[in-house]
């Protein structure tokens, strides 16, 4: 099981959605942006517009892959590296087997060239050595990396809450979210799992569209209230529908509770605070019969027992969060 966590990290890399590798494309465009044509500035800064949206919007359907924690704890540690001394062996075959030139013999460089050779096994030696602190180093990585997914296995296979905590905090299968600028905390109780995701403000979301006209020319207006409204809609409850895949690919449940706090304005107070603007329980089973390629993020929220306000002119309203009591009259 040697670098487990390195190859399903590689793995899920690989697997890295579309639109984040043009995502960094685009951003490597952008130091030449100045050499640019009008027009070639106009259409990079209307795809760095598109991409924006759809790697904010398409969050809901990426998701790693399944652990399988019975695999994990029957697993072998890996293998202690065995010193070497190939790179010595190799330089000191080539003085043995060294013979000078006509040349070399001509004009009496063969005794300098032995010297050097000589040389070169002394820096080869140091080079065995080095590899060889090298590959200690990686193998305690990957042992003490072993020994923290053993553990956590046994943990999780015992039904061990703390466990579960210790899984999400040591492999972050949210990283993505967390550069979306989100935070999460978690906690488990009663057979399930309830989370607070801290979701972006409205203005997450571009505030302009930006267009080509016939022209050639960049067009920036902007966005009608109901579509900014309703994008950051669709960009919340995708968000929501992510974190409840990764946990499920992630731990052996079969509910979770996701609340996502956003920021609103208190009209009694005048201040902004923090306060639930969506509230979902969802099922295992229900979420792995869902096509996510295809499906409305919004749209989706009906197929689960949830709490939501959400107005095309205003946008979210506080909710009530949901709790497991509620989920045993339904």
């Amino acid at each position: 099981m040697s670098g487990l966590l390195r190859k399903i990290a590689a793995a899920q890399r690989r697997a890295e959605r579309e639109s984040r590798r043009i995502q960094r494309e685009l951003e490597q465009q952008k130091k030449h942006i100045e050499k640019m044509q009008e027009y070639e500035r106009a259409l990079y800064e209307v795809k760095v517009f598109e991409n924006q949206l759809e790697v904010l919007l398409s969050i809901h359907k990426e998701c790693g892959d399944t652990w399988d924690w019975k695999l994990i704890q029957a697993s072998d540690p890996p293998s202690k590296p065995s010193k070497t001394n190939y790179l010595e062996l190799e330089a000191q075959s080539e003085l043995t087997t060294y013979k000078p030139n006509f040349f070399e013999k001509l004009l009496g460089k063969a005794d300098s060239k032995r010297e050097q050779l000589k040389l070169a096994i002394e820096e080869a030696k140091q080079a065995d050595e080095k590899k060889y602190r090298e590959a200690i180093q990686n193998y305690d990585e990957e042992l003490q990396e072993w020994k923290t997914l053993k553990e956590i296995a046994v943990g999780i296979l015992s039904d061990q809450g703390e466990a579960y905590t210790k899984a999400i905090e040591f492999i972050n299968p949210f990283s993505e979210i967390n550069q979306l600028g989100s935070s999460m905390e978690f906690k488990f109780e009663n057979d399930l799992i309830q989370a607070n995701l801290h979701v972006n403000n409205e203005d997450v979301i571009p505030s302009d569209t930006k267009t080509i006209l016939k022209s050639g020319k960049l067009s920036v207006k902007n966005m009608p209230n109901t579509k900014f409204l309703g994008l950051y809609q669709d960009y919340v409850c995708g968000a929501v529908l992510r974190v409840a895949r990764e946990i499920f690919v992630l731990l052996p449940i079969d509910m979770i509770i996701v609340t996502a706090m956003g920021s609103l304005l208190n009209t009694k107070t005048g201040y902004i605070e923090e306060v639930p603007i969506l509230s979902v329980a969802l099922p295992r089973d229900t979420i792995e019969s869902l096509n996510f390629d295809m499906l409305d993020p919004s749209d989706s929220m009906s197929n689960f027992v949830h709490n939501m306000k959400f107005n095309t002119r205003s946008g979210f309203k506080k909710v009530e969060r949901i709790s497991p009591n509620d989920l045993q009259t339904n």
